[in-house]
């Protein structure tokens, strides 16, 4: 027998858009806690989107089944116009061919040559630290998570002014996309008012910054085995190299994605020791010796089993990306329920993450549970599948060595009780504020 998926009227849905605007997670959770793990939300004349928070049904979609399930227009079409048609924001066999073209360039092998200049970045950036001082960590993060990735992608070919802006196009672009995303109804506004063709033109001043750093660097016979060197190298089977224009989509989603959801975890995982200082005592006594006793920063990363299990139950706690979306390209069913053909899908991990279903006393920062669990099963920090983050262990290993680097030189105190969140594309904080003081 059939099971029918609950519904949420469009006049609900209008009812709830001024706070869906402003964070549309509470207005999941009433509906989840009301209709159980699955609910349809209509949002206008024969458009919909389903909710979901079954960890079951999400392997199902992202690997068991994933050959049937696409990447919707929120990716392929919204956030192409502003970062292009690269492995993040494609489906099908473009995706294929981009991920095997770059896939070698993320090896552990390749990786492991980029901290040293990773770990450098990350204390240029500590500099800024003030002790003593309420600080928000997110600016910190932010720039040290850009910054890292612009190093590890380009060495030393873009200028501080490049930087800087490629890094204030990304958010401003970001902020854009978040508001066509949850006020539809504006659409026409924003392309009347002018405000959609000043965030495109936005895009192509970033994209033309990053032809300049290419071209400089195919002028340059000197290597620097950086990121860039390797896609420049990257080859097709038929022997050619990617376009330019390719290559600046690329360069631009390693951007977008590798510095936002680093910096917003950084910034979580941050907060939550201050919360607990034994924790803090922990890594101090993992890291001290390791770094210490080790000349090989891989040595040194596998020796941080706490420190990284810290960073785990901080992801699961605030997953950076805290939902994923999918269209059915064929009619399906799973567990009694049937999802016609092009049904937008949207899994909610951070649902998932918090669900009494799935985890002891979800709500408690508790790293010890990844301990015993390396891959608990309702778990997607980094999404699942063959479209799983392929910078996951560029972003593990990076946000080590910020965690380390910054226990071993201080002592995080709390200033604030809550911890507070800004769902936008990507789940970040809002008030970030802690104290450091210098260890003796």
């Amino acid at each position: 027998m059939k099971k029918e998926i609950p519904q949420v009227s469009t006049l609900i849905f209008f009812k709830n858009a001024a706070q869906i605007v402003k964070n549309p997670l509470p207005f999941h959770r009433e509906n989840f806690s009301k209709h159980g793990d699955i609910f349809r939300l209509n949002i206008g004349p024969k458009k919909s989107v389903i909710f979901c928070r079954d960890a079951e049904f999400a392997k199902y979609v992202l690997q068991k089944n994933q050959k049937n399930y696409i990447k919707s227009e929120i990716q392929t079409k919204d956030l192409v116009k502003y970062v292009g048609n690269g492995l993040l924001t494609s489906n099908g066999e473009h995706w294929q061919k981009q991920r095997k073209l770059i896939q070698p360039a993320f090896h552990k092998k390749h990786i492991a040559n980029l901290l040293n200049t990773v770990l450098e970045a990350i204390r240029v950036e500590y500099l800024k630290i003030r002790p003593d001082k309420t600080i928000d960590v997110y600016p910190v993060f932010n720039d040290l998570a850009f910054q890292t990735v612009v190093k590890s992608l380009f060495s030393s070919a873009a200028s501080q002014e490049e930087i800087n802006r490629l890094q204030f196009v990304t958010e401003a672009n970001q902020k854009m996309l978040v508001k066509e995303l949850r006020q539809p109804y504006k659409h026409l506004w924003f392309n009347i008012s002018g405000k959609l063709k000043h965030h495109l033109k936005l895009s192509e001043e970033s994209r033309q910054i990053l032809r300049n750093i290419v071209n400089k660097r195919k002028q340059n016979p000197k290597r620097y085995d950086d990121l860039l060197d390797m896609l420049l190298d990257a080859r097709y089977e038929d022997g050619q190299p990617m376009s330019e224009e390719q290559l600046i989509d690329e360069i631009l989603i390693l951007f977008v994605a590798g510095h936002e959801t680093t910096s917003n975890s950084l910034s979580f995982t941050t907060q939550l020791l201050a919360q607990n200082p034994q924790i803090q005592d922990k890594i101090f006594a993992e890291v001290k010796p390791a770094s210490d006793n080790t000349n090989s920063l891989m040595d040194f990363l596998q020796q941080c089993t706490y420190t990284q299990n810290v960073i785990l139950e901080s992801m699961r706690l605030y997953p950076p990306a805290y939902f994923m979306d999918r269209v059915n390209l064929e009619e399906d069913e799973f567990n009694g329920l049937k999802f016609d053909k092009n049904s937008n899908l949207l899994f909610s991990f951070y649902e998932i993450h918090r669900s009494e279903k799935h985890w002891e006393n979800p709500l408690e920062f508790n790293p010890d549970r990844f301990t015993s669990n390396k891959n608990p099963e309702a778990y997607f920090p980094f999404g699942a599948g063959p479209r799983k983050c392929i910078g996951s262990n560029f972003a593990m290993y990076e946000m080590i060595l910020a965690v380390s680097e910054l226990v071993l030189n201080y002592k995080i105190l709390p200033v604030k009780e809550e911890i507070e969140i800004l769902p936008l594309i990507t789940l970040k904080p809002k008030n970030a504020f802690v104290e450091f003081q210098k260890r003796a």
